[in-house]
């Protein structure tokens, strides 16, 4: 139990990493090409959303962490197809287009794949390399 609190702590942490990650290039965007800004923020969205639920979920397989992850991202993506004013009013704010987006794009399904794709090589590389399966 107590390598289990361990990796969550770790995957807690690169979950934080990410999202300063995230929001240093969305920030500094001017520092970046357009082709980074434009799919880099939804890659890492889809990283944190892998490491979030490995936080949860650490004795879970990676291949399903990845497609819980991607189905998450997915559905937010899809969700952006829908322009209720309810939702619309959440995606004015900062909180709620930071975690929602606003305007659904093929690109952003590809960045997500992308990015859970990488954040799962990275993961079963590393578990690889220690004592916990997945």
């Amino acid at each position: 139990m107590k390598q289990i609190n361990r990796f969550s702590l770790v995957y807690f942490i690169i979950v934080l990493s990410v999202i300063a990650l995230g929001l240093f290039v969305r920030i500094k965007a001017a520092l970046f090409p357009d082709i980074i800004n434009l799919y880099l923020g939804d890659a890492l969205y889809a990283v944190m959303m892998f490491y979030i639920y490995s936080t949860l979920l650490p004795l879970k397989k990676s291949a399903s962490r990845a497609m819980l992850a991607l189905l998450t991202c997915y559905c937010i993506e899809l969700s952006q197809l829908c322009n209720a004013p309810y939702i619309n009013a959440i995606r004015a704010t900062l909180p709620g287009r930071l975690i929602l987006g606003q305007g659904f794009l093929w690109s952003d399904i590809l960045a997500y794949s992308i990015g859970v794709s990488v954040a799962l090589g990275i993961d079963m590389f590393w578990r690889s390399r220690t004592k916990i399966s997945g």
